[in-house]
């Protein structure tokens, strides 16, 4: 069974093509800089061949148009008829909490998805484009959406409302959705797979870190809290993003800097974080090279960076009474031993031992880091989105 899976962006669309269920990745890419200047699309035939050129390419339509073309090439393609592919699986960002799991594509869910809108304005636009693009270029074919926010929805109401009047969240839904689900959701179920232990006996904190981060506190499976919130912008210090931060300060930068809600809204976005702190990158790897040249806005940067995660891990230990299970992913969390490192330093009240050589010396996708005598066992684990959208897709499609 062949499953197109997109991801796409305000200007992009990531991809890949799975044969199901053997878990099978057939292709692989992304087309970026769509409706701008020197659009480039690239394609990976896994793993016989790799193209990438230069291509005009207006809008979404005609970057699916492009990767579907690649698909039936003569030459690079892994199909004879674009009608082998089955279905279309499509990362939707926002599901506010009409949906708790992924779903057939009808009129009636495109409708639901675009009310959503407003809870993400930058992405679920995007991710619209995508389903209706297919729908023009392949008539009939189903499509399956699987929300970011759908595994964040076992959440209680004591960990996913604010303190505010609770009007705000009859009316308009004000609350913590939380981000990185999918993530969460695979590697938390890679990880019990791998360690032979069953998940819902297990207390697990997961950690996705990237330029975009959040911790994830799972119990029996299921998630009980998680950093992020109303939007991606709550939690852990990340690469533009502030992370959390006193409202006051939010209000007195506005009123001294006369910033209106685009300009705060840049600043915390955009502006913050990594970048922010240390003056000179949000990329982590030139953060860390900084703070070993003595740079002290690059030191602090790290230090503000680790220590935000150290106290999220205790606090979800506490809300989990117990831990079981800590798990590393994401481009920081899968390639930054020093990070992981100093994350896991001092934790040994929690049963938290890091084994320094595992750590440093990763021979495989995915590895177990902890020290033998740690009660808490420690894992990296190489995230998948795209693979829970096939399975889900699948999953789907099969049942209608």
């Amino acid at each position: 069974m062949k499953i197109l899976v997109f991801n796409c962006g305000s200007s992009s669309i990531k991809y890949q093509l799975f044969d199901m269920p053997g878990e099978h990745v057939l292709v692989r890419g992304i087309v970026e800089k769509i409706g701008l200047n020197h659009a480039c699309v690239k394609y990976e035939r896994v793993p016989a061949a790799e193209i990438a050129f230069e291509k005009e390419i207006a809008d979404h339509q005609a970057g699916i148009d492009n990767i579907l073309n690649l698909l039936t090439d003569k030459n690079n393609g892994c199909l004879n008829n674009i009608k082998e592919i089955e279905a279309v699986g499509h990362r939707i960002v926002h599901g506010g909490e009409e949906f708790k799991s992924s779903v057939l594509i009808t009129k009636k869910v495109l409708n639901e998805i675009e009310n959503c809108i407003e809870l993400a304005p930058l992405h679920n636009p995007s991710n619209l484009k995508g389903i209706y693009a297919i729908e023009k270029i392949i008539p009939g074919i189903r499509q399956v959406a699987v929300f970011d926010t759908q595994f964040h929805q076992s959440m209680p109401p004591h960990a996913y409302l604010y303190a505010i009047p609770y009007g705000y969240y009859e009316k308009g839904k004000i609350r913590r959705y939380g981000f990185h689900g999918m993530s969460h959701f695979y590697v938390t179920r890679k990880a019990c797979e791998l360690l032979n232990t069953a998940i819902e006996k297990t207390k697990i904190i997961s950690c996705h870190l990237g330029n975009g981060s959040s911790i994830t506190a799972i119990d029996k499976g299921r998630s009980i809290d998680t950093s992020m919130g109303y939007t991606p912008l709550e939690g852990l210090i990340m690469g533009t993003r502030s992370g959390d931060l006193d409202i006051g300060v939010v209000t007195h930068i506005m009123e001294n800097d006369h910033l209106d809600h685009t300009g705060i809204n840049t600043l915390l976005n955009n502006e913050s974080g990594l970048l922010g702190i240390s003056g000179i990158s949000s990329d982590m790897r030139e953060i860390e090279s900084a703070s070993k040249d003595n740079n002290k806005r690059a030191q602090i940067a790290l230090d503000m960076f680790c220590y935000r995660i150290k106290k999220y891990i205790g606090a979800y230990s506490a809300a989990l009474n117990g831990l079981d299970l800590l798990i590393f992913t994401g481009g920081i969390g899968e390639n930054r031993p020093e990070i992981r490192k100093i994350v896991c330093e001092n934790l040994d009240y929690l049963g938290i031992k890091l084994d320094a050589n595992k750590n440093k010396q990763i021979l495989s996708d995915e590895n177990i880091i902890s020290a033998e005598n740690s009660k808490v066992k420690i894992i990296v684990i190489p995230t998948n989105e795209e693979l829970v959208i096939a399975k889900d897709t699948m999953e789907i499609i099969s049942g209608t």
